[in-house]
């Protein structure tokens, strides 16, 4: 079945779109919720009347992203999390938590849906993650992940190597005396 898009879907494509679905998907799904119409000669009809608006409209949404993508690229954000031995973390680090933090941090607001994390970050450590802006534009954020926790348990070992090379070092003075 043809329908005309009247918004962006993912996967389908964008407003003004004449795309092939399956009749039931568009019933049940993109009918009711006003996301596309009927491909009709009066619907295509109005379509071609519309397609400056759209046009207008996507260059706008394309000059958004780019900036967005301007400003979050190469950025870096930290996540703190509970880390265990070996770095492994207590839990996850999930997308929601990654566009807080970028909000938080970089004053950039981006909907948890649009982090593409493929599965959650279980590792302290640095990650790259994308970010769908809009259609093909994306971003890369470097995500530290528990750097705090991990930095904190690093200075500890180290304290306590540096305590044991003391300890031994007494020894060694009062063994040769």
């Amino acid at each position: 079945m043809k329908v005309i898009l009247l918004g962006e879907i993912k996967g389908k494509g964008g407003e003004g779109d004449v795309v092939d679905v399956a009749q039931g998907y568009a019933e049940n799904y993109l009918f009711p919720k006003k996301l596309a119409v009927a491909a009709t000669k009066g619907n295509l009809k109005q379509l071609e009347e519309r397609r400056n608006n759209i046009a207008k409209r996507e260059a706008v949404r394309m000059s958004d992203a780019n900036a967005l993508k301007e400003t979050l690229e190469g950025k870096q954000v930290t996540v703190d999390a509970k880390v265990g031995d070996e770095g492994i973390l207590f839990g996850s680090v999930t997308a929601a938590m990654i566009a807080d933090a970028i909000k938080d941090q970089l004053n950039v607001e981006v909907d948890r849906k649009r982090v593409e994390l493929g599965k959650p970050i279980k590792v302290a450590g640095t990650h790259q993650v994308d970010i769908s802006l809009y259609r093909e534009v994306r971003a890369t954020v470097t995500v530290l992940v528990g750097v705090d926790a991990a930095e904190a348990a690093a200075e500890v070992e180290a304290e306590a190597e540096t305590a044991e090379a003391e300890v031994a070092e007494v020894e060694t003075e009062e063994a040769a005396e």
